[in-house]
């Protein structure tokens, strides 16, 4: 009989250790006596037909030939086997990530030949590519936030374990204030969770024009211009971005509120005189203000009306203006009024039938909206703030009092005559 023949080993590499289950594959294993790695017997062996062993490699360096002796001799061929030492790792590129997965790290070393597998914190790689020898990319797996081992395995072994950290995606749990004008410039702070090496931060998409990360709990944003209508605030770290869909993320952009007109439009300076304002956008008003004053009171009816009541104020013109989340409106004007004064009539006799042009004289008589001799209301000309002709109705013998209103007050009266005609 001829002495054996080995045509392969699978694997043909292994760790200098050894411990390396070998096939064996050849012809005429018979009376096989031993299996050596170069000169080294296998550590042992079991003969699982006459062309297959399976062997266990003893401890070794380099490669070395392996070779089958049976009652017939020695095998001939050389069929290396090389004892390969484990990688090493020596640097991982970015070193954290979401807790997701699907970050994409370099990992530098060296002895990256044969990789059998690329680990997280003991949880296979994604997927992985072996560039060279020195280089592997790899994709990391999802995983709990906090520190992972990575570590690579080739046929020489396992390598030495560097930190991946998995980063918590940020959450928001509150912004203040929640609401602010479209043209931005806003400055709110977000407080939530996880705001470590915060990248960005955006409103419906658009980075805020800066922001500043105060702790892992609290971010200062400036919003950017935005049209009016809610905007989803997301915060992104290596983490991750939050949910933007959590209603405690959302930035109301408000329209800049405008003002049409006012009703009335003057009023005493005492005030207490209730107005309307009606315009556009003014819902969340937070001020009216005349001449910057806030109001005594004032009640938002709707998005295009307000009831406000005055303060006392100076006689004279006064520029209104309201306050929403949306900035401050145009102004309109809104005019103080002393009370009028009636001083004297000329003439202040009449007859009884109506007819007689009177001359009113006193002060704050430009706003006169009615002349009354008694009751009666009478035709009337504003001449000047002092002055003020009327017509004397008719009515019976006697004196009546005559006053005016403005829309500050009524004046005081002053008495008017009626002379009956004289019978004959």
């Amino acid at each position: 009989m001829a002495p054996p023949v080995v045509t392969s080993v699978s694997p043909s590499q292994g760790p200098p250790t050894g411990g390396t289950t070998v096939i064996v594959t050849g012809i005429d294993f018979t009376g096989v006596v031993i299996v050596r790695f170069g000169s080294i017997p296998a550590t042992s062996f079991t003969v699982n037909s006459s062309t297959q062993i399976t062997a266990v490699t003893p401890s070794g360096s380099g490669t070395v030939n392996v070779t089958v002796t049976t009652t017939q001799g020695t095998s001939a061929q050389s069929v290396p086997f090389t004892y390969s030492t484990a990688p090493t790792l020596s640097s991982l590129s970015p070193n954290q990530g979401p807790a997701s997965g699907g970050t994409t790290v370099t990992l530098t070393g060296t002895g990256f030949t044969n990789v059998t597998s690329v680990r997280f914190g003991g949880v296979a790689a994604a997927s992985f590519t072996v560039n060279s020898s020195t280089q592997i990319t790899a994709v990391s797996p999802a995983r709990a936030a906090g520190p992972a081992d990575v570590t690579v395995t080739t046929s020489g072994g396992t390598s030495n374990a560097l930190t991946f950290t998995y980063v918590a995606a940020p959450s928001i749990t509150g912004l203040s204030p929640n609401r602010g004008p479209v043209s931005g410039g806003t400055t709110v702070t977000l407080t939530g969770t996880g705001f470590t090496n915060v990248t960005s931060v955006r409103f419906d998409g658009v980075a805020a024009t800066s922001f500043t990360v105060n702790s892992s709990a609290q971010i200062t944003a400036v919003t950017p211009a935005h049209a009016a209508g809610a905007a989803a605030v997301t915060v992104t770290t290596v983490g991750g971005t939050s949910d933007p869909d959590d209603p405690d993320a959302f930035f109301f952009y408000a329209a800049l509120p405008t003002l049409t007109a006012l009703d009335p439009a003057s009023g005493p300076t005492a005030g207490g005189t209730t107005v309307r304002l009606t315009g556009n956008n003014l819902l969340g008003a937070t001020a009216v203000l005349f001449d910057g004053v806030a109001a005594a009171s004032f009640t938002v009816d709707s998005a295009t009306q307000i009831t406000a009541v005055t303060r006392s104020h100076a006689p004279g013109a006064t520029e209104v203006t309201v306050i929403t989340p949306g900035g401050t409106s145009n102004p309109l004007g809104y005019v103080f009024l002393d009370a009028p004064v009636l001083a004297s009539l000329v003439p202040d006799k009449g007859p009884t039938h109506a007819g007689t042009v009177v001359t009113l004289t006193g002060s704050n008589l430009a706003s006169t909206t009615r002349v009354r001799f008694g009751t009666v209301p009478a035709a009337f000309t504003v001449v000047s703030p002092t002055q003020v002709t009327s017509v004397a109705p008719a009515g019976p013998a006697g004196p009546v009092s005559v006053t005016v209103t403005t829309p500050a007050a009524t004046s005081n009266g002053r008495t008017y005559t009626r002379v009956a005609a004289p019978a004959i």
